[in-house]
């Protein structure tokens, strides 16, 4: 198995303030927000026409990054999702016309944030550990140990947990 040698990486890491003094640094982050939002407009002009102007603040749209000309849509529910499935050929020709081309238009749910926190314990239960086994845990062990031979290692390791966890 002969490996080919990695290639030597010429580019470092750049402080961010070298970035934005490039040529390309700020301007270029400028430019994807200034299209970005220009395709805001464009989409909800195109709702607008078909109808559909209510869906336009709860859908987020960008562009699919290594794909040419494919919209990516994000929504926060299955039936907006759905009902845009449903005029997607509609809505491409209205983008078209306002100037937004794009070849496939890509819909998907926004994941939605957990509706539930893991709260930290407060009280006198907050610093407290497990003290022993609880009688179903010791009951099991109990049992495994009856099943062992006498002689086993493992029947000696399962006696010394037992003695060492009081009830």
């Amino acid at each position: 198995m002969n490996f080919a040698p990695k290639p030597i990486r010429t580019k470092a890491a750049h402080e961010w303030l070298e970035y934005l003094r490039e040529s390309e640094g700020l301007s270029g982050i400028l430019a994807k927000t200034e299209d970005l939002a220009k395709l805001k407009i464009a989409l909800k002009a195109a709702l607008f026409e078909l109808d559909l102007e209510n869906l336009a603040p709860k859908i987020e749209a960008g562009w699919r990054s290594g794909a040419q000309n494919e919209l990516f849509l994000l929504v926060n529910g299955a039936s907006i999702a759905t009902r845009l499935q449903q005029v997607l050929p509609s809505l491409i020709k209205e983008l078209a016309k306002k100037g937004v081309l794009c070849a496939s238009i890509k819909v998907r749910l926004k994941p939605s944030p957990p509706t539930w926190e893991i709260m930290h314990r407060e009280g006198p239960q907050a610093n407290q550990k497990p003290k022993g086994f609880n009688a179903v845990a010791r009951a099991s062990w109990e049992s495994l140990l009856d099943k062992l031979a006498p002689d086993s290692e493992l029947r000696k390791a399962v006696e010394r947990l037992l003695q060492s966890k009081p009830k």
